[in-house]
C-alpha cells in the first residue's frame, strides 16, 4: 500500500460572525488541507488550522510545510503509517498545524484502505459525541441573546471567551448564565489574566451564584508556578490548554500539581501524540478535556473519533466547523457529533484536492 500522490490546499473558510477571544479577532479560519492517494486510489483527508498567536504559524507556512512533507511520503508505505508521521514531525519539528494535516490525511487513508474508522486505531468504534458551544467575547447583551439562541437549539453546554477585564468578563458570564440558566457554564480566557485577576473572577462569579465548571488557561502558558497558584486559590476545576503541547508539557503540568484538567487538541499533539497525553493523564488521575482551533467538519470529526476510541473525554469543546458561514461536508451542526468511518468519514467538498 504504498503512497501515490500528496496534494495540498489552503482552505479559506469564512466565519458567520466575527469571534474575538482575549488573543485576537478572526473574521475567517485560514487552514491548510492535505489529500494523500495510495496507488490504490483510496484517499485520505487531513486538516490543520494554524492561529499564530497559539500555534506559532501562518498559513502560508502551514502550506508551504505540507507541501515538503511531500518528499518523504509519495512512493513509501503507508502500512507503517507510524513511521511515516515520525518522519515527517522529525524532519519539520513545532510546525503543528501542517503535520496534523499530514498525519490526519495519512491515517484517514490507512483506515479508508482497510475499512476501518478512524476511532479503532485509538481502541473502540464510533459514538455520538456531544460538544459546548462557544459564546465569544462579545457585551453582555449579545451574550445573553447568544446563549438563549443556543438554549432553544439543544446546547445544554456552554464556553465562555473571557481575558479581557474582570469587570467586563463577569458581566459576559452573568448574562450567558441569565440566557440559558440550565447550561453548564466553562469560562476560556487564553491566557489574558494574572493569577490575582482569576481570584477575583472567581469570587465574583461565586457572588453572584454562578456556578463555573471550569476556568480554562486563565495565565500565560509559559505561567506554570502562576497555574497552579490559581488552581490553589480556587474551587473552580483549572485547565490547562496552551500550556500543553507535548507529553513533556502533560508530564510538568502534573509534577507541578499545576491543573486539574487538561485540554488535549489534536492541532498541539497531533493524532498519534495524543494518546500519550491521554494515558499520562489519567495515570495521574487529571481529567482530559478536547478542545479545538476553527476547523471544519474534517479536523472537527477527526476529533471525535479520537473521542469515542478512548471514551477518556470528561469536557468536549468542538465546535469549530459550528462557526463557519458555510462547511466542506453536509453534516449535522447541533450539539451532538455523529462520527463514522471509514476513517474520520469525511470526504470533502474543497478545490485544489483533485489532480
Amino acid at each position: 500500500m504504498n503512497i501515490a500522490d500528496v496534494r495540498v490546499a489552503p482552505l479559506d473558510l469564512p466565519l458567520s460572525e466575527p469571534f474575538e477571544i482575549s488573543l485576537g479577532v478572526q473574521t475567517a479560519a485560514e487552514n491548510v488541507v492535505v489529500a494523500v492517494e495510495t496507488e490504490d486510489g483510496t484517499i485520505g483527508y487531513g486538516e490543520g488550522s494554524p492561529i499564530a498567536p497559539v500555534t506559532g504559524e501562518t498559513r502560508d507556512a502551514a502550506v508551504e510545510t505540507a507541501r515538503a512533507a511531500t518528499d518523504l511520503l509519495v512512493g513509501e508505505d503507508l502500512t507503517d503509517y507510524r513511521a511515516r508521521v515520525q518522519d515527517v514531525r522529525s524532519t519539520f519539528p513545532g510546525t503543528t498545524s501542517a503535520l496534523l494535516a499530514v498525519e490526519t490525511a495519512l491515517l484517514d487513508a490507512y483506515c479508508r484502505s482497510r475499512d476501518l474508522p478512524l476511532s479503532a486505531l485509538f481502541g473502540s468504534d464510533p459514538g455520538p459525541v456531544t460538544t459546548d458551544l462557544t459564546v465569544p467575547i462579545v457585551d453582555a447583551d449579545v451574550a445573553r441573546k447568544r446563549a438563549r439562541a443556543a438554549d432553544e437549539d439543544g446546547f445544554e453546554h456552554l464556553k465562555i471567551k473571557t481575558g479581557s477585564t474582570v469587570v467586563e468578563d463577569v458581566e459576559r458570564v452573568a448574562a450567558v448564565h441569565e440566557g440559558a440558566p440550565g447550561a453548564e457554564l466553562k469560562v476560556d480566557a487564553n491566557q489574558g489574566w494574572t493569577p490575582k485577576e482569576t481570584v477575583s473572577f472567581a469570587d465574583a462569579c461565586d457572588d453572584r451564584g454562578i456556578d463555573l465548571a471550569l476556568i480554562e488557561q486563565p495565565v500565560p502558558a509559559a505561567d506554570v508556578v502562576g497555574l497552579r497558584q490559581v488552581r490553589e486559590a480556587v474551587s473552580v476545576p483549572v485547565a490547562a490548554d496552551e500550556t500543553v503541547f507535548t507529553p513533556e508539557d502533560a508530564i510538568r503540568v502534573v509534577r507541578e500539581e499545576a491543573a486539574d484538567v487538561i485540554n488535549l487538541k489534536l492541532g498541539k499533539s497531533g493524532l498519534l501524540g495524543s494518546r500519550d497525553i491521554v494515558a499520562i493523564a489519567e495515570a495521574a488521575d487529571l481529567e482530559l478535556m478536547v478542545g479545538c482551533m476553527l476547523e471544519s467538519a474534517i479536523g472537527i470529526h477527526a476529533a471525535a473519533h479520537v473521542v469515542s476510541g478512548t471514551g477518556a473525554f470528561s469536557y468536549v469543546d468542538l465546535d469549530g466547523n459550528l462557526l463557519l458561514a458555510e462547511d466542506v461536508a453536509d453534516v449535522n451542526h447541533g450539539p451532538v457529533i455523529e462520527p463514522e468511518g471509514p476513517g474520520h468519514g469525511i470526504v470533502p467538498d474543497v478545490a485544489g484536492l483533485t489532480e
